[in-house]
């Protein structure tokens, strides 16, 4: 969701905010906005739209301060407008904010009774003001924000900068991230580490209802009772570099041909490719013997990871399982049954809905294992254990090599399943290994057809609908295809299993429709290529993507194009097939004109409900 960046040092905070701001646009936002404290004042500057429109007012009227403030905003109370934007006011406070206060308009109405006058629709405002009325009781700045925070209900990460101390910078956080950078002369805030890795790699986590307070040369954290806590600091891996696309055109594109690098680092450590075996050590202190039934909880594309993995896990290890959209997990009351097993799968790791799901669940007893990219997140701290998703910072909106990492861990998490409850062979393990490890050069095959797949998005880009079909662990994958072509394109789109299609979309084929056909020669090929008649006997237009020949065979002639895949074997199907269906819709949305790393109305990390 929103970015947040600040800085207190011995330089001008300005150029900083405003890089930090850029390297924070990919998490989607509407507005932005600095402030600095200095000389006696608060000077704020703020812009609907791109951060191109703050820099121009930044140009127009330079501002000076060495403790700063800056944040990208992703509108939740109030509309997408300046007065808006962040950072909000009071005579002596500015405050940056990334969350929500549940209980705004009952502390908005309280502070309008004495006398506040505010100037936003936001729910970020009632803080500055709550700050000041404690300032104006005598407390000094750090009292005065946990006294603040105590009255607040809901999920923040703050940055606050006060008029009368120019030099000192307050972070705090419940429920989103926040994170602290150590500097040499000058310490950060940031709500990922993207804006601060040019500056430091030395970061502390803060935690819920930590205060923290810094100058240039120190950090001090309390609790919300002002008693000192400790947090350790650690060696961020995120490089400066990865805010750079460069040679590509754009991070989606980027991280697209990342895919086969990002899968070959995440399964290091996941399985032994001498023997081509799952580490012994995976499941650590579980009874995968005695798992009676596992839920996977996640959203938008993790949701996808989850219901492939459904079919690996029944097939494979026999257990039944349960996928849920994370933000209706928690409200269908589920029975937490004994013996049960959650996975939590979430790029981020600070999804809000999921991250309520796993608390949920650990509140019932039941054991959690997170699939998360950020091993700092607040998932991996509170599951039970945790598996990281080697893919690197992700800087697009959509999500491409976060979800077949994902893919790769829960596939090796079917197989070690599997083996613990004594349900695949050594030579089966060696062969889906294998399939494994062969995917980075499989991947490279499919990236190598790019430009075939860019003359298939050149014929369909006009088309205001789209149909994707698929079967078995290759549904989910027409779900992520419509998914993706919706978010970057803003065409319409749907997944379908393929056997539905005559229960109500084939309503929908005409000559004007194409359809997706995701097609690999396994045991459901021949019911595919049925479906695929159906559709050509409307006048569908079909994309068909299939391997072993067949842009070359007689199903070639029932589609209007073809993309012929490498064999990689049945199991590890999902993960390649859904590169092209990523090229596709980049491609589309390029020759569209759309914002493809930013899509409108999206958020990176959706960290509030």
């Amino acid at each position: 969701m929103c970015g947040i960046v600040g800085v207190v040092g011995e330089r001008n905070a300005i150029p900083v905010l405003v890089e930090g701001l850029s390297r924070l646009e990919y998490r989607g936002y509407d507005s932005a906005g600095v402030a600095v404290a200095y000389q006696g004042r608060l000077d704020l500057c703020r812009a609907s739209g791109k951060l191109v429109n703050l820099r121009e007012q930044l140009r127009q009227k330079p501002l000076m301060g060495f403790a700063g403030i800056g944040h990208t905003r992703w509108a939740t109370h109030g509309a997408p407008t300046e007065r808006n934007a962040h950072p909000h006011v009071s005579a002596k406070v500015a405050v940056v904010h990334n969350g929500i206060i549940e209980n705004y308009l009952e502390l908005r109405q309280r502070l309008t009774a004495a006398g506040v006058v505010f100037a936003s629709e936001t729910d970020t405002e009632v803080i500055p003001h709550l700050i000041q009325q404690a300032l104006d009781r005598g407390l000094d700045p750090g009292g005065a924000v946990r006294a603040a925070l105590r009255q607040l209900r809901g999920a923040f990460a703050l940055g606050i900068l006060f008029r009368d101390h120019p030099d000192l910078l307050v972070a705090a956080r419940r429920g989103s991230p926040l994170i602290l950078g150590l500097g040499e002369g000058e310490n950060f805030i940031g709500s990922d580490a993207t804006p601060l890795v040019p500056y430091t790699r030395r970061m502390v986590y803060l935690e819920d209802d930590d205060v923290a307070l810094l100058d240039r040369h120190r950090v001090a954290i309390t609790d919300l009772d002002g008693r000192p806590v400790e947090r350790s600091v650690k060696q961020s891996q995120v490089t400066g570099e990865v805010t750079e696309k460069w040679p590509y055109r754009h991070f989606m594109q980027k991280e697209i041909f990342e895919q086969p690098t990002a899968i070959g680092e995440t399964l290091k450590g996941l399985i032994d490719p001498m023997g081509r075996t799952v580490a012994s050590t995976l499941l650590q202190g579980l009874d995968a013997k005695a798992i009676s039934t596992l839920n996977i909880v996640a959203c938008g594309t993790s949701y996808h990871a989850g219901l492939v993995a459904r079919y690996w896990i029944e097939d494979l290890a026999g257990i039944p399982v349960m996928v849920d959209v994370a933000s209706e997990f928690r409200y269908r009351n589920s029975p937490l049954v004994p013996n049960g097993l959650t996975l939590v799968i979430s790029q981020s790791g600070e999804t809000a809905d999921t991250l309520a799901a796993l608390r949920h669940v650990k509140a019932g007893g039941q054991r959690v294992i997170a699939i998360v990219n950020v091993p700092e997140s607040t998932m991996a701290r509170e599951a039970d254990q945790m598996f990281q998703t080697r893919a690197g910072p992700e800087i697009g909106v959509a999500s491409t090599k976060a979800f077949t990492t994902q893919l790769v861990v829960l596939a090796v998490v079917a197989l070690a399943l599997a083996k613990a409850r004594n349900r695949l062979t050594p030579q089966r393990e060696q062969e889906l290994v294998g399939n494994l490890l062969q995917l980075p050069a499989h991947i490279e095959q499919v990236l190598s057809q790019d430009e075939a797949i860019l003359a298939i998005a050149r014929h369909l880009m006009h088309a205001t609908g789209f149909l994707f079909l698929g079967r078995g662990t290759c549904f989910p994958i027409a779900l992520e295809g419509a998914l993706k072509l919706k978010e970057i394109s803003y065409i319409h789109a749907e997944g379908y299993a393929a056997g539905e299609m005559k229960h109500g979309p084939i309503a929908l084929i005409d000559e004007e429709l194409p359809v997706v056909v995701v097609a690999p020669r396994d045991g459901l090929f021949d019911k595919m290529i049925s479906n695929l008649q159906e559709v050509r006997a409307r006048g569908g237009r079909v994309v068909l993507l299939s391997n072993g020949g067949d842009a070359d065979n007689g199903h070639a002639v029932a589609a209007d194009f073809a993309l012929d895949l490498p064999r990689c074997g049945d199991f590890v199907d999902p993960l390649l097939y859904v590169v092209p269906l990523q090229l596709l819709a980049y491609h589309i949305a390029v020759l569209k004109g759309t914002d493809v790393d930013q899509p409108r109305n999206l958020a990176k990390s959706v960290t509030v409900e």
